[in-house]
């Protein structure tokens, strides 16, 4: 339940729980839904009931026994603000990254009313860094609810980006990442939607990231945003050189 991973903008996952349920027009072809499948058919043992909401607490301390420091992205195959997660298990998982403090965790979550709910409730070590999921207007609420968070380092993540964000508030956060959507069935980003999120991040001084065009060969496609690779990201608030250099 801990693996190196190839997403760009972290090196390993980490999933205390797996599956989840379909929240948003992000959601439509969603990849951890469709590996949790392959998983089950694989006969591996933390996917037996697919993509179900599933607690893991026998890899809550994984992290812990990694004693090379680390970008650890939380919940991979889930959702950690999903309603079927019970808050004392939430605090269990925030109880383990404060305990390993030479990682830094990243967490993502399309559920940021649930964030903001019990945020008041976990402790945030710098290590942590909080993320929504924002892909099309509708969802921008959730940059709302991220920006009160006291996390080290606020993000988000617009991808899959399935329509163009403009005059996005961007006041109290840290961090943008941007990408289409891949796999079957991916929905074409514009060129011109990254384009203005990456001048909308110039603009109020925010790192930009951007991941993929994606696409059903997202290798093919490639990363290049006229002409150059965006691999910008946050200063790595009170964590030291020796661990994260």
């Amino acid at each position: 339940m801990g693996a190196k991973s190839s997403i760009e903008w972290t090196e390993s996952t980490w999933n205390p729980v797996t599956g989840c349920t379909k929240i948003s027009e992000g959601c439509a072809h969603c990849y951890a839904e469709r590996m949790s499948r392959r998983l089950k058919a694989m006969g591996q043992k933390n996917y037996v009931d697919g993509f179900k909401v599933t607690l893991h607490p026998h890899v809550l301390d994984l992290p812990l026994s990694w004693k090379k420091p680390q970008t650890i992205f939380v919940n991979s195959m889930s959702d950690l603000f999903h309603n079927d997660i019970p808050t004392s298990f939430i605090c269990r998982v925030f109880d383990v990254m404060e305990r390993a403090y030479w990682h830094r965790f990243q967490i993502l979550t399309k559920r940021a009313e649930r964030l903001s709910e019990l945020a008041p409730l976990l402790n945030w070590p710098e290590n942590i860094w909080m993320g929504v999921t924002v892909e099309n207007i509708s969802c921008s609420k959730r940059i709302d609810y991220l920006r009160n968070i006291p996390a080290a380092v606020r993000f988000l993540s617009l991808e899959p980006l399935l329509e163009p964000l403009p005059d996005m508030d961007l006041s109290n956060i840290d961090w943008v990442i941007a990408g289409g959507e891949s796999g079957p069935g991916a929905w074409p980003m514009n060129k011109k939607w990254a384009l203005d999120i990456q001048e909308q991040c110039r603009k109020a001084n925010v790192p930009f990231f951007f991941k993929q065009w994606g696409g059903v060969n997202k290798k093919k496609a490639g990363r290049l945003l006229n002409g150059r690779v965006y691999c910008e990201m946050p200063e790595q608030t009170g964590l030291t050189s020796a661990a994260f250099g």
